[in-house]
């Protein structure tokens, strides 16, 4: 019998807290299952997932076809660097690109390594096809973002928990208000030397805030307007998370059910993660087109891992997945039954102020301050009564189950959630 076998919840989370740096704060439940909308835990409880790490498994816990392309690669070649060329990185980018609709891709592993490589990219194009006076480029970015923890990241986020004492800070960044166009214009027309605009469709750790119908759209043409490179970070919000593949395509309130990315605003620079790989392994995109991302040469940004054999197998299948299984539809329909479910309850409730969200990316703003731990502790109790969730600032939980839910898992959900909420009712 080995350690871990002999070690209840409790054990194993002491573990953590000893050996682990202590950089997280996870509520406390211990994992060691998972299958499509369910996880199981040490003791053989079971919950549904509406967390889906943080939108990395979009596809549902150990896909099987994920799962098997993953397994199939990695008894054959799991990584030959790019020092050489492997059989399955040249199908992958030819795939993804033509999935997206864009020249080229660059391959790397993690979010935050995906938005450097963007920043990157987009001031080097700013120096050698734009004009920009060397080390002159700044980039826009959005008061509430998160677009990961490295150095240069945190620079621009608002965040002090992650901001404090991690510098000095990069510099070369603007923030504006989010959703806020008027802003974004007066900073475009203050200098000649912004490079870029970079975006989240909706911005999901700060609280799921969904900006307006018009706001990508416009914000795209600003950007075109005067010669801006517009960067959508899509890493929590794409591949069908709001029921649409994009959630820069998606704002507008039609009924069409998208499967692919349309005009309404095409990001010159797309940054993808996550669920690009179902959460099987670590995969992470950039994507553009010849005339930015041509400005990178051999030797001036690369990874080990990036663009490996197991993780180019893993993202085509997980890509045919959303298709083939009908996920953005599904995340569509389900995510107008949630919210209406909940907006119901909400009309009688004094606990919950309101719900807001895109396709299958939702949260409740709870009636506290986020410096209350009532949140927590709803998110403690929907835990007992068979539901995994998060709060994000302090005082709203977010709700982001996996797309292969079916109505009636749904509608089982919103009842724990209800009958949760109704426990904490003033």
């Amino acid at each position: 019998m080995s350690v871990l076998e002999k070690l209840n919840a409790e054990g194993i989370i002491a573990l953590e807290n000893k050996y682990g740096a202590h950089n997280y704060h996870p509520l406390p439940v211990v994992l060691n299952r998972g299958e499509g909308v369910y996880v199981w835990d040490v003791d053989g409880k079971k919950y549904y997932d509406f967390l889906s790490a943080y939108s990395a498994v979009n596809q549902g816990h150990c896909h099987p076809k994920i799962v098997g392309a993953m397994m199939k690669q990695a008894q054959t070649l799991t990584l030959t660097s790019r020092a050489f060329f492997n059989d399955q990185l040249g199908p992958y980018e030819e795939f993804v690109t033509k999935y997206f609709g864009f020249d080229k891709v660059l391959p790397m592993n993690t979010g935050a390594e995906a938005v450097e490589t963007a920043l990157k990219l987009c001031r080097k194009w700013a120096y050698e096809v734009k004009g920009v006076a060397e080390h002159e480029a700044q980039i826009i970015v959005c008061d509430g973002n998160f677009h990961g923890r490295t150095t240069t990241i945190i620079s621009f986020s608002n965040d002090e928990n992650a901001r404090k004492n991690f510098g000095p800070y990069t510099e070369g960044f603007i923030k504006i208000a989010y959703d806020d166009l008027e802003a974004l214009e007066t900073v475009l027309k203050s200098s000649k030397n912004i490079a870029g605009f970079l975006v989240e469709p909706i911005q999901g750790e700060a609280g799921v805030y969904t900006p307006t119908d018009e706001y990508m759209m416009r914000a795209k043409e600003l950007c075109n307007q005067y010669n801006v490179l517009f960067i959508a970070d899509e890493i929590q919000t794409g591949i069908a998370r709001t029921g649409s593949l994009l959630a820069v395509c998606g704002n507008c309130s039609c009924e069409k059910q998208c499967e692919r990315q349309e005009t309404y605003a095409t990001p010159d620079i797309l940054i993808l993660g996550k669920a690009l790989s179902g959460g099987a392994y670590p995969v992470s995109a950039v994507l553009a087109n010849d005339a930015i991302m041509n400005v990178i040469k051999p030797g001036q940004h690369g990874s080990t891992f990036g663009g490996n054999p197991i993780a180019a197998a893993v993202a085509i299948a997980a890509l045919e997945v959303v298709n083939e299984e009908h996920l953005i539809q599904n995340a569509r329909v389900l995510g107008k039954l949630f919210r209406s479910k909940l907006n119901e309850y909400i009309h009688t409730s004094n606990i919950a102020v309101l719900v807001r969200g895109r396709g299958l990316l939702n949260a409740i703003v709870i009636n506290d301050t986020e410096e209350s731990d009532t949140a927590w502790n709803i998110c403690m109790a929907l835990r007992d009564n068979g539901l995994l969730a998060k709060p994000t600032h302090g005082n709203i939980i977010r709700f982001a189950p996996p797309l292969v839910m079916n109505e009636a898992q749904l509608l089982d959900c919103v009842a724990i959630i209800i009958k949760t909420l109704k426990q904490f009712e003033k």
